[in-house]
């Protein structure tokens, strides 16, 4: 079989993949974020009022960074 006749039936958006594969690295970051916070309290809980604002800070920025993927993912169609 020819190699054009392969891609040429592909058709439609390519940028839902994109996305699909952007979104891994904030499920990670997220995973890691809400882990940290986990092992730090479960080490010292006297600090975990005090590590609380840092565990949503850093959620989110993770999650914006998934949001301007999934933007960037529509502007760039």
């Amino acid at each position: 079989m020819d190699v054009l006749a392969i891609t040429g039936e592909i058709n439609g958006s390519l940028s839902a993949i994109g996305y699909g594969l952007a979104a891994i690295g904030p499920g990670i970051g997220v995973g890691l974020v809400f882990a940290s916070y986990i092992q730090s309290t479960a080490r010292q809980p006297e600090t975990a009022g005090l590590n609380r604002p840092n565990l949503f800070l850093g959620f989110a920025v993770i999650e914006a960074l998934a949001l301007l993927g999934i933007a960037f993912g529509f502007v760039f169609k």
